[in-house]
């Protein structure tokens, strides 16, 4: 079953048990809507699954209290564990949108066809995404469709990219 991380446990918040959560999806309450839940240490480790009992808004995040979870300790133990959920859960998307799960791992080659890489990660900086490539040396080039990423093969795992190898 492949598996797409969308969040994060964040800590433990309080004494009982409740625990504070990153959430990568959008809007960030999205989060609640792909329950069970599986946590998991990393992407070969045991995945656990889990539903929240509860959850409320408090400065900016959310906590959560998850099934199981009764005490500070036990919330501890499951810190920094990836929230993930089936990937056919997930809804589809409309042609030329992609989850970042689909672009990580992708090949990443520029107009002269210099390969740069693959795609290890993005990062959300507010103005547009930013493709993380991991290669002779890791770059960063922004995800803006039609200027710079000229074209998304989802079927070869390839993006093109008008960049300079300089850069």
């Amino acid at each position: 079953m492949e598996t797409v991380v969308i969040g994060e446990i964040a800590g433990a918040y309080g004494i009982k048990g409740w625990l504070k959560l990153k959430s990568w999806t959008q809007p960030l309450d999205q989060i609640f809507n792909y329950q069970p839940w599986l946590l998991s240490k990393g992407e070969d480790a045991e995945k656990r699954e889990c539903s929240v009992l509860d959850y409320r808004q408090h400065s900016g995040q959310f906590v959560i209290s998850l099934d199981g979870i009764t005490n500070r300790d036990e919330a501890a133990r499951i810190n920094r564990q990836r929230i993930e959920v089936p990937k056919d859960r997930l809804p589809g998307l409309p042609k030329n949108e992609y989850y970042w799960a689909d672009l990580i791992g992708m090949q990443v080659l520029n107009l002269a066809g210099d390969d740069f890489g693959t795609v290890s990660n993005l990062l959300e900086t507010g103005a547009n995404d930013v493709l993380v490539i991991d290669g002779g040396r890791q770059r960063l080039i922004p995800f803006v469709k039609g200027q710079v990423v000229t074209s998304v093969d989802q079927a070869a795992a390839r993006i093109t990219v008008d960049w300079d190898t300089d850069f």
